[in-house]
Parts: structure tokens; C-alpha cells; sequence
């Protein structure tokens, strides 16, 4: 599955599931990467700051944080608290964990590399790739662009908002529920039961503030898109045009199997019950199709920072998609792990830090894992941080970032 963000941290909800590939033709694996030297320990005093603010993070009540920094100057790993409440086996920056919402910023890439071979337009309709598969209730398929689902101006609703579905996971029932098997389509069918937030037109545009709504269901449909363009799964699609490239070897899309590959921590949730007598359980496993092309990828903070930053250098997308990528628009509201005054890409937004202080990157939230992603627009400097537990305040992992990026 695939949780967004509330306004103020608490999780919302879930989103998508993963395929299997075809006949896609391998690319060659790319130069290797070398990784960037550790920091002497001098130099720890210059991320002191942020690891008070992990240490905070754990003493308000997450299980486990790690972050990983890396600059000119070399890398930085943080880490507070525990991987494991049970064995109380602290967390290290080698782990895996699902990424949730940060899958967007590889989907909206796969599709630019798409567009880059001539495969598929962002200004195609969703009617002339996916005909018949978003219907009813005020829609026109023929109006919403592949854009639109990228950067959240299509105004389909978010079927993560839908209350039936989300009792599906909410508190005892998300044992009952976790290995469930969702088809996109069934996800899609969910937020088509409820008419648009408002017609395609009417969305936010570059230059021209308008209606905003971050919707996992566009990122379903994403999904389905690179499956049919490609002929083959949309697993195989990030494989080839991100994974391999990059030499990602420990990211991965997981399809429908709901284990963790090892190393990792374990994953715990509240389920959506708020206060302090709120009972965290152990949700380590379950079916990413629940999240699919929206919230499934898996990944560590060290692959999550070489993707970003070469993502941001430029090195993946040619400057016609480059600058795509990066064409944001306004937000309305704060939505999906940000703030207002936020503006959104394809696929990756600009976070407005402080006054003066900006960052591109995504946030994401899925049963028991958080993650936070930034960059400097070259970047040079990116920062990846993830806790095992999902509540707790999204200020404290604004300060982190702030540390980073605003106080240098």
C-alpha cells in the first residue's frame, strides 16, 4: 500500500499494486558508481543539529529514524532508535524499506523516458491509452492528459479518501485485510464511485495558480499507462529505464509479494487511531498492490539519494523531459507531505523549507514507514531519511531537512 501525509504528519491512507514486464529490451547497465567518501569525524559536528532532531524524533515516540546526507564534502549516515521493538536491534542506514509516495518520482520519470523514445506524449489523453477504464460521475477521460495525472491537475478523486476503503485497514482489520490482492482497475473503480474534485481545465497551470488535488489515483493510472505503452509490467519499466542504469542494487519492485527483502527493520503503525493509548502493531508485511505505480518501490537511503541526485544533475532524462520534470505548478492546500506554498513537478515537488530556502524532492507514507527525500536543484547536496513508524509530527522532519538545507 501507499499512505499519504495529512497537513500535520498523521497518515491518511493507501494506494496501488504491481505487475509483471514483457518484452521490454534490456539497456546496458551504465558506468559503475562510486561512492562518495565518508566524512572524517571532524566534520560529524556540521550534522549535529540533525542528529538532535533524530534523537527527538525517537524520544517523542518512533520506533527508528535514519537519514543519510551526502554533498561535496562525502556522506553523512544518522540513525536513533531501534529497527525492532521486540530484539531492540538499532537501525542502520543499510536497511531497506518501502519508500511509499516517493514511487511517484520514478513513475513520473519512466514516463518522461517514454515520451524521450518516442513512445507516448504527456499531452495524450487518458481516453486514447486506457479507453474506458475512468467512466461515470462527471468524468471525461478525453480532457485529463497524461500531465494531468502527473502533476495532480486531473482532479480525479483519490481513492485513498474513500472511507469504506480505508476502514479496510484500519486498526484489527488490517490483519484481516493486509494480503489482500488489488487489480489497478479496482483501485481506480474506488475513486470513480465518487465524482471529479473539479474538470481538468480548471487545474492549476504554470504561471497560473488553479485547483490542486494530490490523488494516488493518478498514479494508478500512470502505472497503467507505462503498461500499456510498453507492452509489458510496470516493474520491468523502472528496472529498465531507472534500476539498471543507476546500478540501484537495493531497490526493487515488489509486485504482489508482501515480504521485505533483508536487511530491514521492522515496519509498525497506529492504523489510523490517534492519542497515546493508541496500539502499535507490527506491519511489516502486506500486499503492495495495495499502492501499486503510486507506493510500492522498496529501496535504501543510499539508492533513494543516487536517484535523486543524478535525477536533478540531469543525467537520466534529456533537457526537453528535464525540463518538464521541473515545470511545476501551484498547490492548493497542503496535501501530500508538504506545505502550501509548495509548488509540484511532474512527479517530485519544491518544497518551500523557510523564506529563501527551497529544495526539490517528495515525501511518502505507507503502513510503518515515512520517508522524506530532498535536493538542491544541481543535486549536489541530497538528503533521504525514513522512520519505521508512521505518526508522530511532520514538523520534526522538516526541522531535520531544515538543518540540512536552510542552515548551511
Amino acid at each position: 500500500m501507499s499512505f499519504q501525509q495529512s497537513s500535520r504528519g498523521l497518515p491518511i491512507a493507501l494506494a496501488v499494486a504491481a505487475v509483471a514486464l514483457g518484452t521490454l529490451t534490456a539497456a546496458p547497465a551504465g558506468p559503475p558508481h562510486h561512492a562518495p567518501p565518508r566524512l572524517h569525524p571532524n566534520t560529524q559536528t556540521a550534522h549535529a543539529k540533525t542528529q538532535a532532531v533524530l534523537n527527538e524524533i525517537v524520544a517523542q515516540g518512533t520506533p527508528g529514524v535514519i537519514a543519510q546526507v551526502r554533498d561535496a564534502r562525502g556522506v553523512w549516515d544518522g540513525q536513533a532508535g531501534v529497527g525492532d521493538l521486540v530484539a531492540e536491534r538499532p537501525r542502520s542506514t543499510g536497511e531497506k524499506f518501502r519508500i511509499a509516495s516517493v514511487t511517484k518520482t520514478f513513475t513520473a520519470t519512466v514516463l518522461l523516458g517514454l515520451e524521450a523514445e518516442g513512445r507516448i506524449s504527456l499531452d495524450d489523453s487518458v481516453a486514447e491509452w486506457l479507453p474506458g477504464v475512468v467512466h461515470g460521475k462527471g468524468y471525461r477521460p478525453g480532457n485529463i492528459t497524461v500531465r494531468h495525472l502527473l502533476n495532480h491537475t486531473s482532479g480525479i478523486f483519490d481513492y485513498n479518501m474513500d472511507e469504506g476503503f480505508r476502514a479496510l485497514y484500519a486498526g484489527d482489520a488490517f490483519d484481516r485485510n493486509r494480503h489482500i490482492r488489488w487489480s489497478p482497475e479496482e483501485l481506480v473503480d474506488i475513486a470513480l464511485a465518487h465524482p471529479p474534485n473539479f474538470q481538468p481545465e480548471q487545474g492549476s497551470r504554470p504561471g497560473r495558480p488553479g485547483r490542486w488535488d494530490y490523488s494516488d489515483t493518478n498514479y494508478v493510472l500512470a502505472g497503467m499507462v507505462v503498461e500499456r505503452a510498453t507492452g509489458g509490467t510496470y516493474a520491468q519499466a523502472v528496472e529498465r529505464l531507472v534500476i539498471r542504469p543507476l546500478g540501484l542494487r537495493g531497490t526493487s519492485v515488489p509486485g504482489a509479494s508482501p515480504r521485505l527483502p533483508a536487511p530491514h527493520a521492522r515496519h509498525y503503525s497506529t492504523l489510523f487511531e490517534d492519542g497515546p493509548e493508541a496500539k502499535v502493531r507490527d506491519v511489516t508485511e502486506f500486499s503492495p498492490t495495495v499502492a501499486f505505480s503510486a507506493g510500492q518501490i522498496i529501496s535504501t537511503v543510499r539508492d533513494v539519494n543516487t536517484f535523486l541526485s543524478k535525477l536533478l544533475a540531469g543525467e537520466l532524462l534529456p533537457p526537453a523531459q528535464q525540463r518538464q520534470l521541473l515545470e511545476s505548478v501551484h498547490v492548493d492546500g497542503d496535501k501530500g507531505h508538504g506545505g502550501p506554498q509548495d509548488r509540484y513537478g511532474l512527479g517530485i515537488r519544491h518544497f518551500k523549507l523557510k523564506e529563501g530556502c527551497w529544495a526539490w524532492g517528495h515525501g511518502g507514507m505507507i503502513p510503518g514507514s515515512a520517508t522524506r527525500t530532498l535536493a538542491s536543484a544541481d543535486g549536489r547536496r541530497v538528503m533521504t531519511m525514513n522512520r519505521n513508524g508512521d505518526w508522530g509530527e511532520q514538523r520534526l522532519e522538516d526541522a531535520a531537512v531544515e538543518a540540512e538545507f536552510c542552515e548551511r
